[in-house]
């Protein structure tokens, strides 16, 4: 918190570059910690809805169970989906296969997409903070180099100071970056596990 307020206090660059990193920081750390606790009920969901589902004595049952058991409604969706064929519409066009399919395609678009959320955000902090902070970097040691210039002295605590607190901004783009990274490829990882038992559900529906 002091490097912020050290940067908000200098020119407008300087402090629209902090703001902008605090900002990123505030979004990444927020969409972490949601999308943890969301993937975390998510996994349990799917283990304990799967096995509620396949249980029951037949497909409206299920949809009972599942929807006692699920909180986060992930694999509800993909069950009465499978239920609501609109006969005399296009979506009912071809074998009652090919219907399903279209269903249960467009019901697990929807699930996927809320798992995915905030996906881009990570990608695009972890991307761009570094480059941030190299950019106040560099403003930061033009200033202190042109300060240094009109002083007329060049002596080592003259350099090593300014430098050194533009260096920070570097590094303050590093921290906020490499959490956005790790959690970006380690929820990737959770959702791609996530993705494969939802189109094993779907098929398994598919075929019923």
């Amino acid at each position: 918190m002091d490097f912020f307020a050290a940067a908000l206090q200098g020119d407008a660059l300087s402090a629209t570059l902090a703001l902008a990193m605090l900002a990123m920081s505030v979004a990444s750390w927020t969409v972490i910690f949601y999308k943890a606790w969301l993937l975390h009920r998510v996994s349990a969901d799917v283990v304990n809805g799967k096995a509620a589902f396949w249980q029951a004595r037949d497909v409206q049952q299920g949809i009972q169970a599942l929807t006692a058991v699920e909180r986060t409604a992930v694999l509800l969706p993909l069950a009465q989906a499978n239920q609501q064929l609109m006969p005399g519409t296009l979506g009912a066009q071809g074998d009652v296969s090919a219907q399903r399919t279209r269903v249960l395609r467009d019901a697990l678009h929807g699930v996927l997409h809320r798992l995915q959320s905030g996906q881009v955000l990570l990608a695009t902090v972890g991307s761009t903070a570094p480059f941030v902070g190299l950019l106040g970097t560099v403003w930061g040691i033009y200033h202190a180099l042109t300060g240094i210039a009109t002083a007329g002295q060049l002596t080592i605590e003259r350099v090593a100071g300014p430098v050194g607190e533009a260096l920070v901004m570097t590094a303050a783009g590093l921290a906020v970056a490499l959490p956005a990274v790790l959690a970006f490829n380690v929820m990737g990882r959770v959702i791609n596990r996530l993705e494969q038992e939802l189109e094993g559900f779907a098929h398994d529906l598919r075929e019923l």
